[in-house]
């Protein structure tokens, strides 16, 4: 275990995250930063377009738009955007905040191209379905398949440990601090839940996340929201951190370095939004889009909403509440003292909506983390069923793995998961590194399409993107509705 934890240290210590930047920031340069100047734009194609009657003509083994971002928005919201933000400002100070946005605005591009990508070089699947994502796109688009598998395998590691033993201990934990339920029964009850709904594919996945995302994002946002305006003459002494801390040339009169919030704030913003992962584009592949393009202005919409929106009213609730104190809490860390379980994560989150909300304070962030972790559950399944599919697309295969993914939700309900994250870590950054250079090699490809699709735009509005990039070959050109095994 020490090997994973020395690995993954090194690696998003400064490479990966450094990286990530990179590809972001190279995506906004180059689209004349399109997720701030395009807001019109992208916001006509995502939420105004809920406003509009969906045409009649549509493809019966898609899903829409909406349940495709739901259902990545599922899988992308889970603990950390509660005990992940509130860690994350303990050890990096409030300044990581102000990181985390900076991540995030870059990784609206960067999920752009993704779901954009993935759509690009989708296919359709034994059972009808389409089927993209990063393993599709480094494969057609790279043609590099054995790079494509590799990334694959990743992707099923990764969704065995992060996507199961984390997210069932989450749950398990707070079940029972709640209401007494043994772990035990609630790992049982949640593997056979989790089993059902995976058994029935894309189609039931995306309905359940359908319904279920709007429900907790409504009632974590709303409450947190209330909690700010509780405290809203602490506001602008909090915004007043954020910035401070933010650029702190070094650990002074009870501040913290900037180096310390660079690092925590770039991290907990690639992993909430998972921009530069990839995973989420496989559940974007699998929508009824006309264009690409189309289907990467819900990617920006997805970063937004999962790090801009909600870790940043997590961030909030915590600075406002005043039971954070950036002194108190660097004091702790120079004398290597324990950390009392108030002041870190969930806890932490739990304790500022009491400010307000008293016991009920507790209970609001232990529904939201049951459901934040669930929805994390069942996207994680798909995700890794669709890896397994890249790997090994045999039926017996599939059902090891249904199999599989109900045995560690259980055994991460009941087992001691103190070296879990350290496995998280190692395997999102396997996945990162692939999928990073194929946005950069594929990036000609991807800004040719945004072009083209804000040309065929009605609207004089639109932004301009500089032709410096070449046109895609003409195998990289076919419409974004055929393959090459069903054009016929």
């Amino acid at each position: 275990m020490a090997f994973f934890s020395h690995f993954s240290a090194l690696l998003w210590g400064g490479p990966i995250l450094a990286a990530c930047i990179l590809v972001g920031g190279y995506y906004s340069l180059r689209t004349g930063f399109f997720q701030l100047f395009g807001l019109p734009v992208w916001w006509r194609s995502t939420v105004g377009a809920l406003l509009r009657p969906r045409s009649k003509e549509c493809d019966p083994a898609a899903v829409t738009p909406l349940q495709a971002l739901s259902t990545a928005l599922a899988a992308t919201i889970g603990t950390g955007s509660i005990a992940g933000v509130a860690a994350a400002i303990f050890y990096g100070g409030p300044g990581t905040v102000f990181w985390m946005w900076i991540s995030a605005l870059l990784g609206m591009m960067t999920g752009c191209a993704e779901k954009l990508l993935a759509v690009r070089h989708r296919e359709r699947g034994p059972d009808g379905q389409w089927r993209g994502g990063p393993m599709e796109y480094i494969r057609l688009g790279l043609h590099l398949p054995g790079l494509a598998k590799l990334y694959a395998l990743f992707l099923v590691c990764e969704t065995l440990v992060g996507g199961t033993l984390a997210q069932s201990n989450s749950i398990a934990t707070a079940l029972n601090a709640a209401t007494g339920v043994s772990p035990r029964t609630v790992g049982i009850v949640l593997a056979l839940i989790t089993a059902v709904v995976l058994a029935g594919g894309i189609r039931r996945i995306a309905r359940l996340s359908e319904l279920l995302v709007p429900v907790m994002a409504l009632l974590f946002l709303g409450c947190g929201l209330a909690v700010i305006l509780f405290h809203w003459s602490a506001v602008p002494q909090a915004l007043e951190q954020i910035v401070t801390y933010a650029f702190a040339p070094k650990a002074v009169a009870g501040g913290y370095a900037m180096g310390a919030a660079l690092r925590y704030g770039v991290a907990r913003g690639v992993f909430t939004s998972e921009a530069g992962l990839g995973v989420s584009s496989i559940a974007h592949a699998c929508a009824d889009v006309d264009h690409p393009a189309r289907q990467g202005m819900w990617g920006i919409f997805e970063v937004g909403v999962s790090t801009l929106l909600i870790c940043t009213v997590t961030a909030l609730v915590i600075l406002t509440s005043g039971l954070y104190q950036p002194q108190e809490a660097l004091a702790l860390l120079e004398q290597g003292q324990p950390i009392p379980t108030h002041l870190l994560g969930a806890p932490l989150v739990a304790a500022s909506f009491s400010t307000l909300f008293g016991q009920a304070g507790t209970w609001v962030i232990s529904v939201s983390l049951i459901l934040f972790a669930f929805t994390s559950l069942v996207g994680s399944g798909f995700y890794g069923q669709r890896g397994l599919d890249t790997l090994a697309p045999h039926p017996f295969a599939r059902l090891l793995y249904r199999l599989a993914f109900p045995l560690c939700i259980l055994f991460g309900a009941v087992g001691d998961l103190g070296a879990v994250w350290e496995l998280v870590d190692f395997f999102n950054a396997l996945l990162a590194l692939p999928n990073l250079a194929a946005l950069l090699l594929l990036s000609p490809e991807a800004l040719y399409l945004l072009r083209q699709w804000l040309e065929q735009q009605s609207t004089p509005r639109a932004p301009h993107i500089p032709r410096r990039e070449k046109r895609p070959a003409r195998s990289a050109r076919r419409p974004a509705s055929t393959s090459r095994k069903n054009r016929a």
